[in-house]
């Protein structure tokens, strides 16, 4: 297929030297403002716009301003228990015009029990439409035409889709899959047999299996679970590296979790150095993507393709120490007001149906002008027992440090807070296949967070009075992650550990020694 990768390279070629992409040149709020008012002109007559008069906010001289006065903040919870809930009955007209014929399956790492998120056509169409710029953008990475001729492996969910008898359900990959443009199937690998199969391990041992049939150039998943794969593969084949057998593997695209923690694993699973890009593709929509080499990992926010965005400070005065909004009409900043360096939980209004919605994570801009982000935790994994205000963000450069210092790879890590001397302390669950100083780790963690982070050095004086650290095989996390229905595909161990969830993993763990002993 050299002339078809020929051909890919010469259109990305042109389209990256062309103003394709509107989101440089239009002014911020204008782009913004013409979604919501197209958002709010489709969903006037559902019975959500009825309800919060989207016809009067149209109407109103400053349709922003009219829009964030009228209507709540929604979280899933709530915009499930009033609203969704009976699009999933079938009822027509709820919160998007005509039925939402698909539903997203997500869990996320704050909750227990699956989320379900519509996925309108003309989400579908959203999406598809990013990915394609995003596939554009290529054109700023200098690579020969040879390199688009090889295969793209994307690890995700099974693109099975189970139907109820009024909606079709599953992972958002399945739901897309049927979208992918007619040239890029021939690159597509695994393949739709292997992509729909749903139980992971036969998943991965079908890749594996079919690994040394394919050219592969790009990868595409979940960091976690890509390294296992790939450490599959080198096991099996007996290899130096992955590139052993993929000699023209360029590029990993990644999203969904740091990857800061796995950088030390990945460079022993590699014969050379790759190019790395992030994206935010979340259940709820496509919101922003690595779009230039040179961007230090900041994401391009899609602000002109179905998502109206808002942004709250994530401080004490708008969150508490649960990570809960204090304030369902809380001060919110717009695109072209937000500040670089200050953290912001973010809003989206899409056009699936979900307005003001509190998606979860909090990001902070690195480029204004640019309009790029990036993600520094969730509103609910912040650890905070006293003011000590440790974001995911900080332990994830925390735990990265630490396992240069000690030459190992950790790949897996979850902390929670504990009383302790009447004040209080911090644990970790540090996975790591190496044998490491559990005094030393802690030593080494506690110096880097006081690095990063001045609020979390003054609480070490006095309320924090220690921190614990237990070291544990790296295959522990994901057997939990196995137990609770949540192996593979776009899954991730939380990183931040309370209530149901820190129980059932303390049990797991006893369970785990008792059976050891």
């Amino acid at each position: 297929m050299a002339i078809l990768g020929s051909v890919i390279k010469r259109a990305i070629e042109l389209k990256g030297k062309t103003p394709w992409d509107k989101n440089r040149t239009l002014n911020g709020t204008t782009a913004q403002t013409k979604v919501l008012r197209k958002q709010l002109t489709k969903a006037q007559k559902t019975d959500f716009g009825r309800r919060f008069h989207f016809d009067k906010i149209l109407h109103s001289p400053d349709v922003v301003r009219a829009y964030k006065e009228k209507v709540p903040v929604f979280d899933y919870s709530l915009m499930h228990q009033e609203w969704w809930h009976q699009s999933l009955k079938g009822k027509t007209n709820i919160t998007w015009p005509a039925q939402t014929r698909y539903f997203a399956l997500s869990s996320g790492t704050s909750e227990a029990s699956s989320k379900y998120i519509p996925v309108t056509n003309d989400m579908i169409r959203a999406i598809k439409k990013t990915s394609v710029r995003q596939i554009f953008t290529l054109a700023r990475y200098q690579f020969s035409r040879k390199f688009f001729e090889k295969g793209i492996l994307m690890l995700g969910g099974s693109t099975h889709l189970n139907y109820n008898g009024t909606y079709y359900e599953g992972d958002l990959s399945g739901i897309t899959a049927g979208n992918i443009p007619f040239w890029f199937q021939h690159f597509y690998k695994p393949g739709k047999k292997i992509a729909r199969e749903r139980d992971w391990e036969t998943k991965l041992d079908e890749i594996v299996k079919k690994a040394p049939e394919w050219d592969i150039g790009v990868i595409v998943g979940v960091p976690a679970w890509i390294q296992i794969l790939l450490q599959r593969i080198i096991q099996q084949y007996n290899l130096n590296s992955i590139h052993d057998i993929w000699p023209n593997l360029n590029i990993y695209v990644h999203g969904g979790v740091s990857f800061s923690p796995y950088a030390h694993g990945f460079k022993q699973l590699l014969g050379k150095q790759i190019t790395y890009i992030e994206t935010y593709l979340a259940s709820e929509g496509f919101i922003a993507y690595q779009d230039r080499p040179d961007s230090n990992g900041g994401m391009h926010l899609v602000i002109d393709n179905g998502l109206f965005f808002e942004f709250v400070p994530f401080n004490d005065e708008n969150f508490d120490e649960e990570g809960n909004l204090r304030d369902r009409f809380p001060e919110t900043f717009t695109i072209d007001q937000v500040k670089e360096g200050q953290q912001y939980a973010l809003l989206i209004s899409t056009c699936a149906g979900a307005y003001r919605y509190l998606i979860g994570d909090v990001v902070r801009f690195t480029n204004h002008s640019r309009y790029e982000i990036i993600i520094t935790g969730r509103t609910k994994h912040f650890l905070n027992l006293c003011g000590e205000h440790v974001s995911q963000d900080n332990m994830n450069k925390a735990i990265e440090l630490t396992a240069k210092d000690l030459n190992a790879n950790i790949s897996e890590f979850a902390v929670t807070g504990i009383e302790h001397e009447k004040m209080f302390a911090h644990k970790w669950y540090i996975g790591v296949d190496k044998k490491v100083s559990e005094i030393k780790t802690k030593a080494l963690i506690d110096k880097h967070l006081k690095e990063l982070n001045d609020d979390y050095k003054v609480e070490r004086l006095a309320a924090i009075k220690d921190v614990f650290v237990e070291i544990l095989p790296e295959a522990y996390f994901y057997e939990w992650l196995k137990r609770n229905g949540k192996l593979g595909g776009q899954h991730k161990f939380p990183r931040i550990l309370k209530g149901e969830q820190l129980g059932d993993w303390i049990n797991f763990l006893d369970t785990k020694k008792q059976n050891n002993s």
